[in-house]
């Protein structure tokens, strides 16, 4: 890897994500070597993917180099790779770049999706966990419009203009109202020869209720706001399976549909290596302790989404989102600092500051711990609270100015194929969630 040697501790640390770069952060200018290794070299700030995905964003402004970020840090060192193991017996990791010892190892590489099993869905459907993966959305959204202007069969014109949404969680909710604001004010306009009319939009969520683990207040709003757009919303409606073509529930009710995005659940990013007793195996998350240190072992760490610290109020661990994996990063930051001075460590102990989705257009849900409201001021605290939390002063500066323009001029500029997606039944989908394509 070509990493000097040195005589400070060696801290590594894996993903570059929310909770990477807070344990990063709370590290930095220490007397440490200090190793991020991360697959892409930027960091991604996944709440705005859904943007991306429906042509408001351009990718660079929720994205941000890792190197840039720590560019002026002394004995800190970036390096592009994927970690391949986790050998904890020799204190080293082994990479795709080649192996690296360390003192002490942080894990923090988040989420991916879950399938719960199904491989038709994983094969066939779209996820939404990257910059790559929201472009191949934004691209096959668009194409599946220009192959129906030229589709003369009434069924398969109507397939294409049709997307179900699986997962009414915050990512699905945002999702079907940015598509339902594209049907409302934008495809009309590109695409006059067309019947946008028969575009539908549905969300389908297994339980009886949108943003479940939000209050009952924002989920019923959430769903009146979705109907006043046009999204058809099913409730009690299991998915069980989608050939590429037709989606299958346990209903009566089942799909001809060309574009399914599944986002209806998500599993610990889990490095191999480590024993299996110290994995919640439906979860796919490392048990941590509440110093998120990893049961079983001295000097390994998970953080973030991968980590699940079962406490009295979180039996099932924390919610897999930003807020705890920066609290998690933050404090593990401190409290190895701690360890090596021989100091007092600190417990985790979470502090919820709220959950917030937005719908669309001047509609958003917001719960703070001892305020809850909707509609217009939750929408422009929605906007504030992610502007506040980008990266770069650059993106946020971009980001404004898009939703500015995107708000007076009712457009979404960036509705372009930069590379064309092609349908995962044509050839293998593992070529496509490499890349090579």
């Amino acid at each position: 890897m070509n990493i000097p040697q040195t005589s400070f501790p060696r801290v590594i640390i894996i993903g570059g994500g929310f909770a990477g770069l807070a344990a990063a952060r709370a590290l930095e200018n220490q007397e440490l070597q200090v190793v991020l290794i991360d697959k892409h070299n930027y960091h991604t700030f996944q709440p705005l993917l859904y943007q991306v995905a429906t042509g408001g964003l351009e990718p660079d402004s929720i994205a941000f180099p890792l190197r840039k970020r720590f560019n002026d840090i002394e004995n800190f060192f970036f390096r592009l790779a994927k970690v391949i193991q986790i050998n904890s017996e020799e204190k080293s990791i082994e990479t795709t770049i080649g192996n690296l010892e360390y003192d002490e190892l942080i894990i923090a590489t988040g989420s991916t999706t879950n399938f719960f099993g199904n491989t038709n869905m994983q094969r066939y459907a779209m996820e939404m966990k990257s910059v790559p993966q929201a472009l191949n959305i934004r691209s096959l959204v668009l194409e599946n419009f220009e192959e129906a202007l030229l589709e003369t069969n009434l069924e398969k014109r109507l397939a294409l203009m049709n997307f179900v949404i699986v997962g009414g969680g915050p990512t699905g909710v945002e999702l079907a109202g940015a598509l339902a604001e594209m049907k409302k004010g934008i495809l009309p306009k590109d695409y006059p020869d067309l019947d946008i009319r028969q575009m539908k939009i549905n969300l389908i969520q297994s339980s009886g209720e949108l943003l479940k683990g939000m209050s009952n207040k924002a989920s019923e709003k959430a769903e009146d706001f979705l109907i006043k757009l046009g999204v058809d919303i099913w409730k009690n409606l299991r998915v069980l399976d989608y050939n590429g073509e037709t989606v299958t529930t346990d209903g009566q009710d089942h799909f001809k549909a060309q574009t399914v995005i599944w986002a209806a659940g998500v599993k610990g990013a889990a490095v191999n290596g480590l024993n299996k007793e110290c994995i919640v195996e439906r979860a796919n998350r490392f048990k941590v302790d509440e110093y998120n240190k990893v049961i079983g072992y001295d000097n390994i760490y998970a953080i973030g989404d991968v980590a699940c610290m079962e406490t009295k109020n979180y039996t099932y661990g924390h919610p897999m989102m930003a807020q705890p994996a920066i609290q998690q990063g933050g404090l593990l930051g401190k409290n190895i600092l701690a360890k090596l001075k021989n100091k007092k460590q600190k417990p985790f102990v979470y502090n919820d500051k709220g959950s917030m989705a937005t719908i669309g257009r001047n509609k958003a849900v917001v719960d703070l711990p001892k305020w809850k409201f909707q509609g217009v001021f939750a929408w422009f605290v929605w906007m504030f609270v992610h502007l506040f939390s980008l990266i770069g002063f650059r993106n946020k500066v971009i980001v404004f100015m898009n939703w500015v323009y995107n708000y007076v001029r009712f457009d979404r500029e960036t509705r372009l194929i930069i590379r064309p997606y092609k349908k995962k039944n044509k050839y293998s989908f593992k070529e496509q969630e490499n890349g090579n394509y």
